[in-house]
């Protein structure tokens, strides 16, 4: 049995049409038979309530392993919005401001012109370092890593530009939670946000050794017949790590449930940890219609997640969402999001790293059927 707090129920009781769904389900059914990718995960929720949720072919090839609602998949960049979340609990309980430069609060911050940036700048993926790294080597010592931040130099003035910062910016704010709570951001993340949404066991910034067993590898695309496996990935060294900006591990279940909180304007199950005002702030867009660099079109940036907007064209939320709806992707692999408007969340993982044209074409698909199953309001009178 789940301990997510999401009841289990069906798509018509949800309001929700169950032949979008069903080809949905046949489409990553399809997509394994034709060989993109070994295993996956969809889940999908309404009003606090789990609509579907089902496993998929192999969570690892060697030794063979079948995917089972406990496999968890490696997030990538899914893992931004789950560490941007622990520092909208710091803004909430009035510990910093999103306008407070991120050296107020982070010492050593402000070497090398960086004394202006803003926590909005940082979250917003304007902060004018994208190409920065932390080393592999030095990740499991904080301290190492905090000078590393520090020593990060500019490469354009900050707030001039928007550029996605692969995993730069999320090192700085991983520091920027330790620097203010004292403690180690993944015992941040885990004991003050998932933990009290019943989530502990389901989404990870740092995965415990005692938990590696459940971890789907991770796969390039197939060459020559066989999924080669990862190597900067596969390992304990990168489970234990917490990478803040695409480190972390989750289950679809899971994190379908933390965008069920998302789409109910901070609460689950009965706990609520935001506010509906601090939700729909961190969900704005900031970045307006201003093209980010990195991925060529607008991405309507909050502070961690992206809205879908009114453009075009979107990554991985849907052509035919609402403008309102928000979530973030993983490279090459999933991708999760909420609609406020119909409190619908969704998320959709894989255990292979796709070429961004496979996968931007799968997730316009999938999240399209997941919004073409939504139906006009409650049908069962459920609540947040």
């Amino acid at each position: 049995m789940s301990s997510v707090p999401l009841a289990e129920s069906n798509p018509e009781a949800l309001g929700l049409d169950p032949r979008p769904l069903q080809r949905l389900c046949a489409l990553i059914e399809r997509h394994i038979a034709e060989g993109h990718h070994p295993g996956a995960q969809v889940a999908l929720a309404r009003h606090g309530r789990l609509a579907l949720f089902r496993s998929f072919g192999r969570a690892r090839v060697a030794p063979d392993r079948p995917a089972d609602d406990r496999s968890l998949f490696l997030m990538y960049s899914n893992t931004k919005v789950v560490t941007a979340a622990a520092v909208w609990l710091l803004a909430e309980e009035g510990l910093l401001r999103f306008t407070d430069t991120v050296a107020q609060h982070l010492p050593g911050f402000a070497a090398h012109g960086k004394g202006e940036i803003t926590i909005l700048q940082l979250l917003t993926h304007q902060g004018g370092f994208p190409s920065a790294v932390v080393p592999p080597e030095i990740m499991g010592d904080h301290e190492a890593v905090r000078r590393a931040v520090c020593g990060f130099t500019l490469e354009w003035t900050p707030g001039s530009k928007v550029r996605y910062h692969p995993a730069s910016a999320h090192w700085v704010a991983a520091m920027l939670i330790e620097a203010v709570t004292g403690q180690d951001f993944r015992q941040v993340i885990r004991d003050r946000l998932l933990a009290p949404l019943g989530l502990a066991e389901e989404v990870f910034v740092g995965l415990p050794e005692a938990e590696h067993g459940r971890a789907a590898d991770i796969y390039d695309p197939p060459a020559e017949g066989r999924f080669p496996p990862r190597e900067g990935e596969n390992h304990a060294q990168h489970h234990l790590a917490g990478i803040p900006g695409g480190g972390g591990y989750g289950t679809a279940r899971g994190m379908a449930a933390f965008y069920q909180m998302l789409a109910q304007g901070g609460v689950l199950g009965g706990v609520r940890l935001f506010s509906p005002r601090l939700i729909a702030f961190v969900t704005r867009n900031f970045t307006g219609d201003r093209i980010d660099e990195y991925m060529g079109l607008p991405m309507c940036r909050g502070l961690g997640p992206h809205s879908r907007g009114e453009h075009p064209v979107v990554r991985g939320l849907g052509a035919i969402a609402h403008p309102r709806v928000f979530g973030h992707g993983g490279v090459g692999s999933s991708y999760c999001w909420a609609d406020p408007t119909s409190g619908v969340s969704f998320a959709f993982f894989s255990n292979c790293r796709q070429t961004e044209e496979f996968h931007n074409r799968r997730m316009d698909i999938l999240s399209n059927l997941a919004h073409a199953a939504i139906l006009p309001g409650p049908t069962d009178g459920a609540g947040g």
